[in-house]
């Protein structure tokens, strides 16, 4: 069985065009489908998508309840053997099979998987959709507490592009039936390239949509797309949005609707005056796709098709980071100094990116580079203490605005990166401490046109390696050496490296990091070119499972 403190599990999928019908005969909306990664070996070689992935893992494993609940476009009735459960839980169009929940549940509600199948509704819309899905979290929360009374603490949700629209819906409804309720139903939700804040190219005149086949019952989802909604806005009264991350593609030039593409660049002319960048998934822009306040994290995929935001190993590594992570790690720039680069005319812009990816899972939880367009800048002064506004007024701003500043840092005191990390997890005798590797990048870029577009100021990776316990400690490597299975060492061993290797300073090849004030850990990253003092916390979640 799952882990006991593995939640129900809901998966939602996006939009699927105005002809849904090859989508209503999909069994698992997409969620089935995987990568192969040919080059890598072991666990990284073959992902069998988001769903199969679950039911097979040794930490948070699931059983399917895909079956449990029906979607129906017309009113159904109760059957006569209802297995203890109420008439209205097995009628209407979003109902409960009172002998396969019986057969499916048998033991436990908790830890199951439940897919969304919002097509099969009708009529369509988002407010349908929404109120489908609160219907289907009511089932769940009976289903469990069938079983364990008063052990129901909430659904995850994964929810890829559209789907986020209808989870939003969804949170609106819960909220409007019972103030409150929304955080009660739902613990967490992961939204996978959604457009929270519209499409940047949809704009389409109301003669087009009439004319497009099947239109007529497509266009309430065609509207939600619109930039210049604001609704997105609503979500904080219903729902925490710190309880909501948002996961961002990058990689335009692998997604298959090329005219989707082309016409996110062509935004950008309006955005920026210039043809330069794309900044989007593919079909979502980068800044469409966050919500204000919420956290948010890049990966280097496009919207959909292969290895995507839905069928990347990605997608379900930040996922499950999130829903069963008792520990919140931050990443913040607290010093930083170009020592080289900038021309004489005093055009140059400079830029800074990091990603990040943990051991022996060869994927990233966050990706920043020049090709995916999304480094933090563009800066003019050396210690990059200028650059774009504030993110989060930005981000509450209609997407249909003019300009595009959100490149600016992820939060307040140059925040670069927050993830999640599971302190239950017992690390192995022969690998211990948690690892994660920072590959750091500054760059530069002549604005005259003159000089070149992409001077590396300064690319270095480091390896940080965590102890969480009750009295933590967090060491800097600058290889590999004392991370992998080969020569894997202790805190204590170390702890006696480090103070070895204290006098070699920035060359050292361990270094123990200092905690300050506020119980957070500096170390420094300097090379040619750029020094910098950086500074990293691991905190208990206050959302934490357990």
């Amino acid at each position: 069985m799952a882990d006991s403190a593995t939640r129900p599990l809901v998966l939602v999928r996006g939009f699927g065009g105005l002809d849904v019908t090859a989508e209503q005969r999909n069994a698992y909306q997409g969620y089935n489908d995987g990568t192969v990664y040919p080059g890598r070996r072991g666990d990284n070689y073959i992902y069998e998508g988001f769903l199969l992935r679950a039911l097979k893992s040794d930490r948070y494993r699931y059983t399917d309840a895909t079956n449990v609940v029906g979607y129906y476009a017309d009113q159904m009735t109760a059957p006569p053997d209802l297995e203890g459960f109420d008439p209205d839980d097995a009628s209407g169009t979003v109902l409960i099979d009172p002998q396969i929940a019986k057969r499916v549940l048998a033991q436990d509600a908790n830890g199951t998987i439940w897919v969304y199948r919002f097509y099969d509704l009708r009529p369509r819309g988002l407010a349908t959709y929404g109120r489908g899905l609160y219907r289907l979290v009511r089932l769940i929360r009976k289903s469990v507490e069938r079983h364990t009374p008063g052990g129901f603490s909430g659904v995850d949700v994964v929810a890829h592009s559209m789907g986020g629209l209808v989870v939003r819906e969804a949170l609106l409804a819960m909220h409007a039936d019972r103030p409150g309720s929304a955080s009660q139903l739902v613990h967490r939700v992961v939204t996978l390239g959604t457009p929270h804040r519209g499409i940047a190219f949809q704009r389409l005149p109301g003669w087009l949509l009439e004319a497009l086949p099947q239109a007529k019952d497509g266009s309430d989802e065609l509207e939600s797309f619109s930039p210049e909604s604001t609704r997105f806005l609503e979500i904080e009264k219903a729902f925490p949005v710190d309880r909501i991350l948002t996961v961002v593609g990058t990689n335009y030039r692998a997604y298959g609707v090329a005219a989707a593409s082309l016409a996110n660049r062509l935004s950008t002319l309006v955005d920026e005056g210039s043809l330069m960048t794309n900044r989007s998934d593919g079909l979502v822009k980068q800044s469409a796709a966050q919500l204000p306040a919420a956290p948010r994290t890049f990966v280097d995929k496009c919207h959909g098709g292969v290895d995507s935001l839905v069928t990347s190993r990605e997608a379900y590594e930040i996922a499950m980071r999130f829903f069963h992570g008792t520990h919140r790690v931050r990443l913040w720039l607290d010093d930083a100094r170009i020592e080289r680069g900038g021309d004489w005319f005093g055009d140059s812009e400079f830029y800074f990116g990091v990603s990040i990816k943990p051991r022996f899972v060869d994927f990233e939880l966050f990706h920043q580079s020049p090709d995916a367009e999304n480094c933090y800048g563009p800066f003019r002064d050396k210690a990059l203490a200028d650059g774009p506004p504030p993110l989060e007024p930005e981000l509450r701003k209609p997407l249909a605005d003019r300009g595009d500043a959100t490149t600016g840092w992820a939060g307040a005191d140059r925040l670069i990166w927050e993830g999640w990390v599971d302190g239950r997890v017992k690390p192995e005798q022969t690998t211990p401490g948690l690892v994660f590797r920072l590959d750091m990048y500054v760059g530069e870029r002549d604005t005259r046109g003159i000089g070149f577009s992409d001077n590396v100021i300064f690319r270095k990776q480091y390896y940080v390696q965590a102890f969480p316990s009750a009295d933590p400690a967090l060491f800097l490597h600058t290889g590999e050496q004392y991370v992998g299975l080969r020569d894997a060492r202790t805190r204590k061993e170390l702890t006696a490296l480090a103070d070895a290797q204290a006098g070699d300073g920035v060359r050292a090849a361990v270094r123990q990091m200092k905690r300050d004030a506020n119980g957070h850990w500096q170390f420094e990253a300097s090379g040619t070119g750029f020094d910098a003092v950086l500074r990293v916390a691991i905190d208990a979640d206050r959302n934490a499972p357990g």
